[in-house]
């Protein structure tokens, strides 16, 4: 008998997940929004409106077999997996792998993409309208952010603003130290070791004027509060022995599985099992998971299946803009032109949309 696999979230572990196993399984994947949202084209997008139609992909074309339900899932259970509208989905094994939160205009606000198409389209506007811009979190998307306004809008006053001591403090220092100098090379003003006491959203870019904690102010025309990633993981609050961890992450036992449910399974963001919050880290998941699944489908039990290792160290890219930018690739760090070749230059746009059979 065929294999039921339900999939609960259509981003980056989500999507490759479905597809991989089409041919293998009945697969449903569960998603609310109609298109799939590329994060780092969101960042660009900002600065440049042409990148947000390559960037957002429709769920059309992902699946020859299965299907994607444009839904949003209430509740899970060893049988499935409950809608908001009551409707059961039967399931032998469900992933939960419902991401992140981030704020606009790098992530939805809601499930409808009209509605951020006219979000994008305003901050854009008010982006090109402000003389001064703060960024207020120096971690990939702010960082990203502000290299991207430095090299489209030279004539922006940038302030990229973190309360760590220095830019990417868990990497090797060459990486941050590299990155910070071509920003301040770039026009980009970086204060770091410094709080903003008094955000006023924490969701959307507003102008406004800064209190830090080291007693400054800093007025700007536009404000991006950009402070980390929290783990969409409401959907599990109901499943037994669930533990959370930072961010709203659930922590997960070695096969992923983060409940006392043994064919219930997390994955990407919202799994807090030793990966980072980034496209790249959680990126080893996926073929594990595929790779497991298979074999379930095959009739082995979970515990004869090798565990997960996380990465001890994930690759990280950190592009500037089109052309400039750092890489930690865990034996060396790369600069500009393998930073831009490997990711500044498209920002994985035609992987994705080859993914998603967009060509």
């Amino acid at each position: 008998m065929t294999k039921r696999i339900i999939i609960i979230g259509g981003g980056y572990v989500g999507v490759q997940l479905a597809r991989a196993l089409d041919d293998k399984a009945e697969v449903t994947l569960i998603e609310p929004r109609s298109h799939f949202v590329h994060a780092p084209a969101m960042i660009r997008s900002v600065v440049d409106p042409q990148v947000l139609d390559q960037g957002l992909i429709p769920y059309d074309d992902l699946l020859k077999n299965g299907q994607v339900v444009r839904a949003r899932a209430k509740s899970v259970s060893a049988a499935g997996v409950t809608l908001e509208d009551g409707t059961e989905v039967l399931g032998d094994y469900i992933v939960v792998a419902t991401g992140s939160d981030n704020a606009m205009p790098f992530k939805p606000a809601n499930d409808s993409i009209e509605a951020f198409r006219a979000d994008s389209a305003r901050i854009h506007a008010m982006l090109e309208a402000a003389q001064s811009v703060a960024i207020v979190g120096a971690g990939a998307v702010g960082t990203e952010l502000a290299g991207e306004i430095a090299h489209f809008m030279p004539d922006k006053k940038v302030t990229l603003l973190s309360s760590e001591p220095s830019l990417f403090p868990t990497m090797p220092s060459k990486l941050g130290t590299a990155l910070q100098g071509k920003l301040n090379n770039a026009g980009v003003t970086t204060i770091f070791g410094a709080r903003a006491e008094n955000l006023e959203s924490m969701t959307e870019p507003y102008a406004g004027e800064l209190q830090l904690s080291n007693g400054d102010r800093i007025a700007a025309d536009l404000i991006f509060p950009v402070i980390g990633s929290r783990a969409r993981s409401t959907i599990f609050e109901t499943l037994p022995g669930i533990t959370k961890g930072a961010a709203n992450r659930v922590k997960t036992d070695p096969w992923l599985r983060p409940s006392d449910l043994p064919n219930v399974f997390a994955a990407g963001d919202v799994a807090e099992a030793g990966d980072a919050m980034t496209i790249v880290a959680v990126s080893r998941q996926t073929p594990w998971m595929e790779k497991m699944l298979t074999s379930l489908i095959n009739g082995k039990k979970v515990e004869e299946m090798a565990k997960y290792k996380p990465w001890s160290k994930a690759p990280f890219l950190v592009p500037l803009g089109p052309q400039k930018g750092n890489s930690y690739l865990v034996i060396f760090t790369a600069g500009d032109t393998i930073t831009r070749l490997m990711k500044g230059k498209d920002l994985f746009v035609p992987r994705y949309r080859k993914m998603l059979n967009r060509t």
